[in-house]
């Protein structure tokens, strides 16, 4: 088979959580690039998850648009009735939302660690619950979780959302020997310093920027679009023969040098 074929994802419907701007929209992008249908799972900004659904089926292929904030309990039994209600089939699940707070390991609240483990943790592992029987009843299916550089690298003022991550880490290696069997592979893609409206603001601050490209091996901060590529990878058959792995897309940041 020619390698551009493996790359090939027409009929296939792929969820994206925090799917409308951010890594989350390149990779959303991406797949619809390569023909898979779209539901885009959004907190808020209506507008903004409105224009990449219209960026997506400009790729020619179909998007769903759903709000639910992930931090709630609820969320993944909202998402999957509404996939249910609208006669669709999740073959490929992109676990990307994620919330963060920047403060001092000592004026983090219950309420801020709650939402950051719910949101970047507990939904991920409940929302794999209702759509892996999915996958394995048709024996193919790509899961892939977005951690973060600083699970090896955590920041100072990010203790909760570091930890987060690390978890994700964990629970993608445990549920990889599991779902091998049915043909679902399971990864972790770990982004560095990425230029997303997230990170815009401390970016603007040029000694900043500095002091974050120094530590990053190739010199320079990436764009959603290194991530996308790789997401591609993993949600493809080209990636069919990686599972389990955590792969860092961050110019190296990752390293002790």
């Amino acid at each position: 088979m020619e390698l551009k074929k493996l790359f090939n994802l027409n009929e296939k419907t792929a969820l994206v959580t925090g799917g409308s701007q951010g890594i989350g929209k390149a990779i959303s992008l991406a797949l619809a690039e390569f023909g898979a249908n779209l539901i885009i799972n959004y907190r808020s900004g209506k507008e903004l998850a409105e224009e990449t659904c219209r960026e997506v089926t400009n790729r020619g292929v179909n998007c769903h648009l759903i709000a639910s904030d992930l931090s709630d309990v609820n969320s993944s039994k909202i998402i999957s009735e509404f996939v249910t209600k609208n006669k669709l089939e999740v073959d490929i699940l992109i676990l990307n939302a994620s919330v963060q707070f920047r403060k001092s390991w000592d004026q983090v609240t219950p309420e801020e660690f709650e939402t950051q483990i719910n949101t970047n943790l507990r939904a991920s592992l409940f929302l794999i619950q209702e759509f892996y029987p999915q996958m394995q009843k048709k024996q193919w299916g790509r899961i892939v979780t977005i951690g973060s550089v600083q699970q090896i690298r955590p920041h100072q003022q990010m203790i909760a959302y570091a930890a987060s991550k690390v978890a994700q880490v964990s629970m993608v290696k445990s549920l990889a020997p599991q779902f091998g069997p049915s043909g679902v592979t399971i990864n972790n893609l770990a982004p560095g310093a990425i230029l997303t409206g997230r990170n815009v603001e401390v970016l603007k601050d040029d000694g900043y920027k500095k002091s974050v490209e120094a530590r990053i091996p190739l010199g320079f901060i990436g764009e959603p679009v290194d991530c996308a590529a790789t997401a591609l990878l993993l949600c493809s058959d080209a990636g069919r023969y990686i599972t389990g792995q955590d792969l860092y897309v961050d110019g190296g940041m990752g390293l002790n040098f």
